[in-house]
């Protein structure tokens, strides 16, 4: 089996919102075809025009080689064999960042085939079942605008509804403080703990709650003085308290906090990985599929956690692609506990209601693992018609 293309799709919600925090409102899909008939399909969380460029520049030298141009005539059935091929012979540009990411996207399609060629699910060749199910968790994000009281109603209106639709645990996303705090919220600690709080009490004991902050402090110190009356509320873990590169805030800050901390939503590599864990000392990783580098590296990214006794919990917030690719994950990580989850039926982002046809099903708080080929998802050629073409039309602005 021969690779004979790779096509590079991007997609735009036509109704995208340039002031909205969440990279779901675009998306790049590759398709890597092959001369045997078998296509794969992938994406990865990055804007979708930096991740076509990557893809699609040529090489020029031999530190410098094209993504695309390393994959046609190769075998695609040897997906970490290509991996680190890819990663070597882009090094001068990649090694780290959107080069990595768009690797990712490219990784995630390989494994789509070699599942599809075996007639397996491709998380059946990545490793030994963990789980029998999958248990996500529900991400509740409110728009921005509205007062400080509207933003903490609607927080614990959707805990209320994550827990009647069935979940079991869910991650409020208080956005109050740092770069991306919401406009109009001021950065006002007691509505931090009134939202925890109220949605502890709305919840009850047994629903496991999570909070993300979105790099909402700059120093170890002044998180401390802020999340230790937390504890009291049971937060399952804290997101992403400090700015990603601040590992040794980081560290400070693990070893006194009351709650554990999670991050890795940005990173690229087991290189950046080992950084996070080793010298950041979190108690949570979160490795994003595309964003890691695709399958091969995010499973290498769990297998070094797991070495080290820390817990997985995957970050997800994209396409039923990605979302399919992150269970393929799950269900061959034994230190997986959760992983982010949005049925397409109530999702915000038509992306992620419409592009692919999924196969998992939410029943009773829980996913059972993809049994087809492949990722086991189809994309919806209506719906990827009508997103290329928004895309094209926005490029037509610039």
């Amino acid at each position: 089996m021969k690779i004979v293309d790779v096509r590079c799709h991007v997609l735009l919600d036509p109704g995208y919102e340039r002031e909205a925090t969440s990279s779901n409102q675009d998306t790049i899909v590759v398709e890597i075809v092959t001369d045997e008939g078998v296509t794969g399909y992938g994406e990865t969380d990055l804007n979708a025009w930096v991740a076509r460029a990557c893809i699609e520049a040529p090489g020029m030298h031999t530190m410098d080689r094209g993504l695309r141009e390393l994959l046609l005539g190769r075998d695609p059935r040897d997906p970490a064999a290509l991996w680190d091929e890819l990663y070597v012979g882009t090094a001068m540009t990649g090694r780290r960042g959107a080069l990595v990411h768009a690797l990712g996207a490219l990784d995630i399609a390989l494994w789509d085939i070699c599942g599809k060629a075996a007639g397996v699910p491709a998380w059946r060749l990545l490793g030994e079942q963990a789980h029998d199910r999958l248990v996500p968790y529900a991400s509740l994000l409110p728009k921005s605008g509205g007062s400080a009281d509207e933003f903490a109603q609607t927080l614990v209106d959707q805990a209320v509804w994550a827990k009647g639709f069935g979940y079991r645990a869910a991650k409020l996303e208080i956005l109050t403080r740092g770069p991306y705090a919401h406009e109009g919220l001021s950065a006002s600690d007691d509505l931090m703990l009134e939202v925890i709080a109220a949605a502890r009490r709305a919840v009850g004991p047994d629903f496991a709650l999570m909070v993300d902050v979105a790099y909402g402090w700059k120093t170890a110190a002044e998180a401390l003085r802020v999340i230790e009356p937390w504890a009291e509320h049971d937060v399952f873990f804290l997101e992403t308290p400090l700015w990603a590169d601040d590992l040794d805030e980081y560290a400070k800050l693990a070893e006194r906090s009351p709650i554990p901390l999670a991050a890795g939503e940005w990173l690229a590599t087991r290189w950046e990985f080992l950084d996070l864990m080793d010298r950041g000392r979190v108690h949570f990783v979160q490795p994003d599929v595309g964003r890691v580098g695709g399958l091969t590296e995010a499973l290498r990214v769990c297998r070094l956690a797991d070495e080290r006794g820390l817990r997985v919990v995957p970050h997800g917030w994209k396409t039923g692609l990605t979302v399919a690719a992150t269970a393929h994950l799950a269900a061959v990580t034994p230190n997986l506990v959760f992983f982010e989850f949005v049925p397409p039926e109530v999702a915000e982002s038509p992306l992620r209601r419409e592009l692919v046809i999924d196969e998992l099903q939410f029943e009773d708080g829980t996913l059972g693992l993809p049994l087809r080929p492949g990722l086991g998802v189809d994309l919806d050629g209506d719906a990827f018609e009508r997103f290329s073409a928004a895309a094209r039309a926005r490029e037509q602005l610039r």
